[in-house]
């Protein structure tokens, strides 16, 4: 039996996403039969592989699971909260498998959110490099005006002088008391849109995820989930460059 690398096998058995996984083994929290390891050990999936002090059962057979959920606000992306606040777990019932977010959405944003147990999946969707488009539904508070769309749509330098790449912007609604502006981009900063907005002076009012990919929320009810279609699954992976 061939040795696999241990932030492989912790993102395949569904513990959590390969990127989650390296740093658990980077901070020291992870060993293979009771010795500690470092990023690019391997181990077996028979060994004995804990995080934290927890075994993780790695099964030789898994059914891949892919799942879109609506987060609404108030909600943290995370399987565990030491806050006490509400998570997206409380959300996920009826499921026997361990699945882990693919992304984040903070806890004021809501929308689209979807999980995997499949690693190199979510591992393609998230990788820069693979440009997977995602839109946001976003309600601001005016005025706003074309100066502002123009920065925003050819990128611009966020909080920490990281500067974004173009973004495409469209204004759907223009009211006296609210402006929706369709946001799309394809990289995955911590709360990027917002801190666009931030950045060339508009107030969010309200953020909604409506699609990833070539994947649409559609009329999902905040809070409830559903299984992707095969055909979603088959699209997302043509996005990715996976068959």
């Amino acid at each position: 039996m061939e040795k696999i690398r241990i932030q492989k096998l912790l993102s395949d058995c569904g513990f959590c996403s390969r990127r989650k996984a390296e740093a658990y083994i980077q901070a020291g929290k992870v060993r293979v039969n009771g010795h500690p390891v470092k990023l690019g050990d391997k181990a077996l999936p028979t060994d004995q592989i804990t995080v934290e002090g927890e075994q993780i059962y790695i099964p030789k057979r898994r059914e891949s699971r892919y799942i879109m959920l609506n987060k609404p606000r108030g909600y943290v992306t995370t399987m565990h909260d030491e806050q006490d606040r509400r998570c997206i777990t409380d959300l996920l019932t009826d499921i026997p498998e361990r699945v882990y977010p693919i992304g984040r959405l903070d806890r004021n944003s809501e929308g689209l959110l979807l999980l995997t147990n499949d690693g190199d999946f979510a591992n393609g969707i998230m990788h820069p490099s693979r440009e997977v488009t995602k839109t946001y539904r976003v309600t601001v508070k005016p005025p706003v005006t074309e100066d502002m769309i123009t920065q925003m749509s050819v990128g611009v330098t966020l909080d920490d002088g990281f500067k974004t790449a173009p973004a495409n912007i469209v204004t759907q609604v223009k009211e006296p008391e609210r402006v929706v502006l369709l946001v799309t981009i394809h990289e995955g900063k911590k709360r990027e849109v917002r801190r666009m907005c931030d950045a060339v002076g508009l107030e969010v009012l309200r953020l909604r995820r409506i699609s990833i990919g070539p994947v649409k929320l559609g009329m999902l009810k905040p809070g409830a989930w559903r299984d992707l279609t095969s055909e979603e699954v088959r699209a997302l992976r043509n996005a990715i460059g996976k068959q």
